[in-house]
């Protein structure tokens, strides 16, 4: 796990643990549904963060006998755990509060309290919001914001990028409502704002569920990675055919690989083994992110029967 993932967690944890305080300070003494709500948002991203960094130290454990490809992809498994969290307890309860008072209706007293800490909060949230942005642009490269969430197979960046989003957004509903509910002495605005920072964070929770759910169920390392290895294995003059090649992230830097490759008919059982190390030496050299290699000998012939049994049994299956 890179280090700036733990920069943007931490940056992100204590300025929502500072803002949550006191916007329950300041619905504690005005009674707006909108700065409740703003308030539960903030505690539940701070706790958010606090399961993603202990997914971190889960991830980083040594593999045993019961795990023997390690604990890497338990980050991912948290994430998804974040992601509920956002809606059924974020969303859920600030749509809840929302209803109450869209129902009983009572004036705000006193927003000024209430614009300070939001202001206050949108410059916080917006430094956190910062951090996260920069840390996500280095690993993005030339790719459009929503195709490096898609390709990315680091949950804890995009995943705070996507609180800290929703937060802000969140903020300024919140203000907005507030400001409403008192200027035009229409307190039924409060319980409406509440509501509708719980449709955002509903929307969040939704967008980091579908995307955690691919990593969980397992993908396929960058398309460029694969080409990559396909043309380093097809460079050896002993190997005819690379039959099939599979990839697996089991975690945002340990991808498993394994090759089935087809070598000619000439090449002795000793040649064939230096040539399999020195395969997996130039693919870990280059790759660093593949942890596991496994390669399989197997004729291009005998391979194909085994992909059209193994079809047919699936379709029988089905």
């Amino acid at each position: 796990m890179a280090s700036g993932s733990k920069k943007v967690i931490y940056a992100a944890m204590i300025g929502n643990g500072l803002i949550a305080i006191a916007k329950f300070v300041g619905a504690s003494i005005t009674g707006s549904a909108a700065m409740l709500s703003e308030g539960i948002h903030s505690l539940v991203d701070t706790g958010n963060q606090s399961l993603l960094l202990y997914g971190i130290a889960r991830s980083k454990r040594p593999a045993d006998e019961k795990h023997p490809f390690g604990y890497a992809s338990e980050i991912y498994f948290w994430a998804f755990i974040v992601a509920i969290l956002i809606f059924s307890i974020g969303a859920g309860i600030s749509i809840y509060h929302g209803v109450e008072k869209v129902l009983h209706p009572h004036p705000v007293s006193d927003p000024t309290i209430n614009y300070i800490i939001l202001i206050l909060a949108m410059v916080f949230e917006g430094v956190a919001w910062w951090i996260a942005y920069k840390e996500f642009n280095t690993v993005r490269g030339k790719k459009s914001l929503l195709e490096a969430v898609r390709d990315s197979k680091d949950p804890t960046i995009f995943t705070v990028l996507f609180e800290d989003t929703a937060a802000m957004l969140g903020l300024m509903v919140a203000l907005i409502g507030i400001w409403v509910s008192v200027t035009f002495k229409l307190p039924v605005i409060d319980g409406v704002a509440s509501i509708i920072i719980g449709i955002i964070l509903a929307g969040t929770a939704l967008l980091l569920a579908l995307e955690t759910k691919g990593l969980l169920i397992g993908e396929a390392a960058a398309p460029e990675i694969v080409e990559d290895i396909k043309k380093l294995v097809n460079e050896y003059e002993t190997i005819i055919a690379l039959n099939e090649i599979r990839t697996l992230h089991r975690g945002p830097n340990d991808v498993l690989l394994a090759l089935s490759v087809d070598y000619r008919d000439d090449v002795l059982a000793g040649d064939v083994e230096r040539t399999n190390t020195l395969i997996e030496i130039a693919v870990k050299d280059k790759y660093p992110v593949v942890k596991r290699l496994f390669l399989e000998v197997q004729s291009a012939k005998d391979h194909k029967e085994e992909t059209i049994r193994a079809n047919e049994a699936r379709k029988l299956e089905e």
